[in-house]
């Protein structure tokens, strides 16, 4: 048993995907003649300059690991993948890579639009290294994952951007692969074909294969990844859990509207707390209360009140104070703020000092750790004149109260009879 348990270990510790000090440029000339005298003056000066979308990025992947690639568009995203899938060279750098790759990282990808779907079927297949044999084996199986119907023996032209994405899909996944990397495309599907994907995405992950995501969606790399990295500006500016690198990046959204810190804290939970905001306002103090006490920890269904202590360094029009409720996961549970409760403030003056407090007559949470951001801003969203946002602020524990057992993060009164039928 020791012996199969080391080369366990030994297998896992290996790399799957080897990133080593990525870079890529792009030439910018200033002119069409600077062009044409570059091409044709070799051995001249050169006539362009060197615009690097990304540089300096390094990182492993082991075998069986889910990592998601986040970050604002141009901050070398695809870039990456085109690069790790060989569709793109790098400028600098190398990458290695073991194992065979199915990517989807373009709608249509390696489709003719006058073939038919079937035939672009086979097309596509090969282009993935399938031979013709294997594909007529697997074909009934794309053809009913895809549920195109007849216009699978029609043009591809014909085909919706969301058709083009049922079958790209299928075809990149219909037999498993070791490496599964998916760019954003599959947000262009509808909402029952991105939960029928993602199924099979989790199935992949399970038996042992490793995926690349790039996604905009916070839910959908915080429920497939255990991992993230987060491009900034081309240079990989966080690597970690994705919980984490999600409130960083949310930090650094924030940060691009206007001029801000960000701030790392050390957390009660134990983990890092991520504070971000120009400081016209800042929160001095949070406070979850059960009654009048101080707690951490409740009971199912219980009252409770989150206190935020205010301070404000500069005159403010509006101040909105929102709460956002994460479970252990780092995933959303529930969230508001005082602008869609209608209770926002006007006209703050500078070292004006309020309360804001916000009551449930009833947390209906289920059994476990959960974690509350709070944050200042103006108008509905944090991301536009962002004082002072807080994450992982404080975390609590629910414990079972005296109803019913359940599971889950959302704790519904519920009641149940039977009748004849």
């Amino acid at each position: 048993m020791l012996k199969a348990n080391n080369s366990l270990l030994r297998k896992n510790s290996m790399s799957q995907i080897r990133v080593t000090n990525l870079g890529k440029a792009y030439k910018r000339y200033p002119s069409r003649g600077a062009r044409l005298l570059e091409w044709f003056v070799p051995g001249g000066r050169p006539r362009h300059q060197a615009h690097w979308v990304m540089r300096g990025v390094s990182f492993n992947v082991a075998p069986g690991e889910a990592v998601g690639i986040i970050g604002n568009n141009g901050a070398g995203k695809s870039t990456l993948l085109k690069i790790i899938t060989g569709t793109t060279q790098a400028s600098e750098g190398s990458v290695e890579v073991t194992g065979r790759i199915a990517a989807l990282l373009e709608l249509g990808m390696g489709f003719h639009p006058d073939f038919t779907g079937r035939q672009n079927v086979f097309m596509a297949g090969q282009l993935l290294g399938h031979s013709v044999a294997t594909l007529q084996q697997h074909f009934a199986e794309i053809e009913a994952f895809a549920e195109i119907g007849d216009y699978i023996d029609q043009p591809v032209r014909t085909y919706s951007s969301g058709m083009q994405v049922r079958l790209a899909f299928s075809v990149a996944t219909a037999i498993r692969p070791d490496i599964l990397i998916v760019d954003e495309a599959l947000s262009v599907g509808d909402a029952y074909f991105q939960h029928k994907s993602f199924a099979r995405i989790r199935q992949f992950r399970d038996q042992g294969t490793t995926l690349l995501f790039v996604s905009h969606s916070p839910g959908a790399v915080k429920t497939l990844c255990n991992r993230a990295i987060l491009l900034d500006q081309g240079i990989m500016a966080r690597d970690g859990a994705p919980d984490e690198v999600l409130d960083y990046y949310n930090a650094v959204i924030a940060r691009l509207e206007s001029e801000q810190q960000i701030r790392e804290l050390e957390a009660g939970s134990g983990k890092n707390s991520i504070r971000s905001g120009n400081q016209a306002a800042v929160i001095e103090a949070v406070e979850m209360l059960s009654g009048d006490q101080s707690s951490r920890a409740v009971q199912v269904g219980d009252p409770v009140r989150f206190q935020v202590d205010i301070a404000v360094n500069e005159d403010l029009d509006e101040l909105t104070v929102g709460l956002l409720i994460r479970d252990r996961l780092g995933n959303d549970v529930f969230g508001t703020n005082t602008w869609h409760l209608g209770t926002s403030r006007q006209q703050l003056r500078v070292n004006e000092h309020c309360r804001v407090e916000f009551q449930t007559p009833a947390l209906n949470l289920g059994v476990g750790n959960y974690s509350v951001s709070f944050a200042l801003h103006s108008g509905d969203a944090h991301v536009a004149n962002n004082y002072d946002w807080w994450n992982r602020a404080l975390v609590f524990q629910v414990v079972p109260g005296s109803g019913c057992r359940a599971i889950g993060a959302a704790y519904l009164p519920i009641l149940s009879h039977w009748s004849g039928i």
